[in-house]
């Protein structure tokens, strides 16, 4: 079968690699249809590590797929063959303390779908846990059930924060997890958001998604842009999808006096310059979140409704093409938004 392999930093290889083994107890085998970039699968691209985690080469990265059950092992009913599924790509253990009280993605063990070591699914077949296996609702497509996980993650940060209706949301970063925090910001009721992007047409589509007012970060103040709008309040909630150590502290100065600040995006920087006294002054409240909590069917239930646009998902390139892809997001060339690999169908 082919995958996709990183070889080195910024080198990506389509090669030839054998069949996974058939399922074992629990286990599903996958066809793997469509397969989102997520912002983590740059960072590995990049730089070859996330923070201290360092990417074990060869490496296959891919962590947002939908596929279809092709064969299940003992203990998966064979009803689930021919089921077409998100897959959960955080595998926890399931014993400890955090698993059992539903937080398995706070489980000290741990293994996430292309993060060393475990492999991701940018390749043509997979087998995962079948409890990791959520059905697609009929009349989603493959490409927006693929935005599920994203989805899934913004979602858990309603479970960490309080976001009211009425609340001012400033999103900083508008790839394809700040997009998602503007929809998911605009169902929770948000009066206003802010989306602000380096990129003026990441700015374009923050707005298109459902944000108020655009900021172009490299031509205009963000903090200024924020404190002006709300009469020197600030925003009720900050939603830093960039990870970056100036926008953190650009979120931190624009937060309002006992607001929520959110870091959402993951810094690659092993040691953070934020100056954490704007927020005492200020008394904010510092949120961080890790991935994703049982979040996913609802996520699949609001694509399948209607209630998150699509128009993030700008590009869909065959698996031959993954490298162009991620030259592409690195290059933030031809207006690119989300791209999904298309594998099979």
């Amino acid at each position: 079968m082919k995958a996709v392999h990183l070889v080195e930093p910024k080198k990506l290889e389509v090669v030839e690699v054998p069949m996974p083994p058939d399922p074992g107890p629990g286990e599903a085998m996958l066809k793997i249809r469509s397969v989102g970039i997520c912002g983590s699968d740059l960072h590995w691209y990049l730089d070859g590590r996330i923070g201290s985690n360092i990417c074990v080469l060869p490496q296959v990265l891919g962590h947002e797929p939908v596929a279809e059950v092709v064969a299940v092992g003992p203990g998966v009913p064979e009803s689930r063959i021919g089921e077409r599924v998100f897959v959960e790509p955080a595998i926890g253990c399931g014993r400890c303390e955090y698993c059992l009280t539903g937080n398995h993605n706070l489980c000290p063990t741990c293994r996430f779908l292309g993060s060393s070591p475990t492999k991701g699914l940018f390749r043509e077949y997979g087998v995962m846990p079948a409890h990791n296996l959520i059905p697609v609702p009929a009349g989603v497509s493959d490409a927006r059930a693929t935005v599920a996980e994203p989805l899934a993650v913004i979602l858990h940060i309603l479970e960490l924060i309080e976001m009211r209706v009425g609340d001012t949301v400033a999103v900083l970063g508008s790839g394809p997890i700040g997009m998602l925090c503007v929809a998911v910001a605009k169902l929770a009721g948000a009066s206003k958001i802010f989306v602000a992007d380096k990129v003026p047409h990441r700015v374009a589509l923050g707005l298109a998604m459902g944000a108020d007012v655009g900021i172009h970060s490299a031509a205009e103040s963000v903090v200024d842009t924020v404190m002006d709008a709300t009469g020197g309040r600030g925003s009720d909630v900050v939603l830093d999808a960039a990870g970056m150590i100036e926008t953190i502290n650009w979120g931190l100065r624009c937060t309002r006096r006992g607001g929520q600040f959110v870091l959402v995006g993951i810094p690659v920087e092993p040691e953070l310059n934020v100056d954490l006294n704007v927020a005492m002054h200020r008394e904010v409240r510092i949120q961080t979140i890790r991935r994703a909590r049982h979040t996913g069917p609802t996520a699949l239930s609001l694509i399948a409704a209607g209630r998150v646009s699509d128009a993030m998902i700008t590009h869909r390139y065959p698996l031959e093409r993954t490298p162009e892809a991620f030259q592409t997001l690195v290059e933030y060339a031809d207006g690119v938004g989300k791209i999904i690999i298309e594998i099979s169908s």
